[in-house]
């Protein structure tokens, strides 16, 4: 969160000189998870969902690309927990990057004071209103604050050298003064409150947010609305399960529960339940 250096590259000789970029800028264990799991995740539920194997890749194939994301956007909407803990990680990795690259203001003053308040907590209250709207104002609450918690750590990081601004030393504060008035060391409560920010952002990133995941990957519900059709087989129509893959004309084109394949149905009506099978840990 320091000021971006000038039109120097960083130092080219040995030392403690840290590269140019810093961790953030080069991509830390957050970036790595996050993308590991936008990856991994989505495959995993529908393979688990629908028996994997060539059912899963007709499911892939009848989805089309342009909706593959579906599938993580249903697992985040129908999971609180997994929601609130992926909106908090985001939150506070987006910050950090932002910082590295000198997006927030340093410096005294009242006004550079004003807006990192302001770059700190609009994002967490943006995640909590999104989260209250969909699964009500205590998960919203709890969520909004935990990621301004997280991003605030990242401001208590830099006071206390933890984390190092493009083009400075390992261990130095951003810049002399710019967190720091008067330039005095920062205070054992307050290096202790960023070590514990660390560590529980770590937690959360590489632990918390992938074992809920692939609970809720493995938890063998569907992604997507549930709805019973009529299902035309030559001269013959019956009334099966699909999941929800898209919706063509007056119809929807669904995986069939029933038959185990890609069907066109008319008629649907929704179930209440997105239940397919038993969770994995039950099987």
């Amino acid at each position: 969160m320091a000021e971006k250096a000038g039109s120097s590259s960083g130092t080219t000789g040995t030392g403690p000189e840290e590269p140019p970029r810093s961790a953030d800028r080069k991509g830390g264990p957050g970036h790595t998870v996050l993308l590991a799991l936008v990856l991994a995740v989505p495959v995993t539920k529908v393979a688990y969902t629908v028996g994997g194997g060539g059912a899963a890749r007709d499911v892939f194939v009848g989805m089309e690309p342009a909706n593959w994301p579906d599938v993580l956007i249903g697992m985040v909407l129908t999971d609180p927990l997994l929601a609130s803990v992926l909106a908090v990680v985001v939150s506070r990795v987006v910050f950090a990057l932002f910082a590295a690259r000198g997006a927030v203001p340093v410096g005294g003053g009242f006004r550079a004071a004003l807006q990192r308040a302001a770059l700190t907590v609009v994002n967490p209250i943006a995640v909590g209103v999104v989260d209250a709207c969909f699964f009500g104002p205590w998960w919203g609450l709890g969520t909004g604050l935990a990621a301004y918690a997280l991003r605030k750590g990242v401001v208590v990081e830099y006071r206390t050298g933890r984390r190092r601004p493009h083009g400075h030393r390992a261990g130095r504060p951003a810049t002399a003064g710019a967190y720091r008035e008067g330039g005095d060391r920062p205070s054992s409560g307050l290096r202790r409150a960023a070590a514990l920010e660390q560590w529980v952002a770590l937690g959360l990133t590489t632990v918390a947010l992938p074992v809920l995941s692939f609970v809720s990957a493995l938890d063998g519900q569907a992604w997507t609305s549930i709805v019973r059709c009529q299902v035309t087989d030559g001269t013959r129509a019956e009334s099966n399960r699909l999941i929800e893959l898209g919706r063509k004309g007056n119809g929807v084109v669904g995986w069939n529960l029933d038959t185990e394949e890609i069907s066109n149905g008319l008629g649907c009506t929704g179930e209440e339940s997105l239940y397919v099978r038993e969770p994995w840990w039950r099987g």
